[in-house]
């Protein structure tokens, strides 16, 4: 299916969650690299984030249509919490604990509440 014919309360989703897999390349990639220039990580990193940016902003303008700013931002925070979760774990090669699994729980839970009643 055609990205135009997802559905408006769709396609947000799966453009924040494209967007944030660049914006979590460009925040955290540079840590396998230490022994790269911070001033040459920071225009890498910028580059990617013109990415995540053209991904991010249509992906709000075309939410908001079905999804409150506040909707959208709570979207866009679960889906750094998994997309940072996945690259943690298999890019950086560093686990997350049973206190990592709780925080996010509860950060999940607070997030259904910003839906109740939506």
């Amino acid at each position: 299916m055609p990205a135009s014919t997802l559905p408006a309360y769709v396609l947000p989703i799966v453009m924040l969650s494209l967007s944030n897999v660049f914006m979590t390349l460009a925040w955290y990639g540079h840590l396998k690299f230490k022994a790269v220039p911070l001033a040459l990580v920071v225009l890498v990193s910028w580059g990617i984030a013109l990415f995540e940016y053209c991904l991010a902003v249509p992906a709000n303008r075309i939410g908001h249509s079905v999804y409150s700013a506040a909707q959208l931002k709570t979207i866009q925070e679960v889906i750094t919490l998994i997309v940072f979760s996945g690259f943690s774990v298999w890019v950086l090669k560093e686990p997350l604990g049973w206190n990592h699994a709780a925080g996010f729980a509860l950060i999940a839970a607070g997030s259904a509440l910003v839906f109740r009643g939506a």
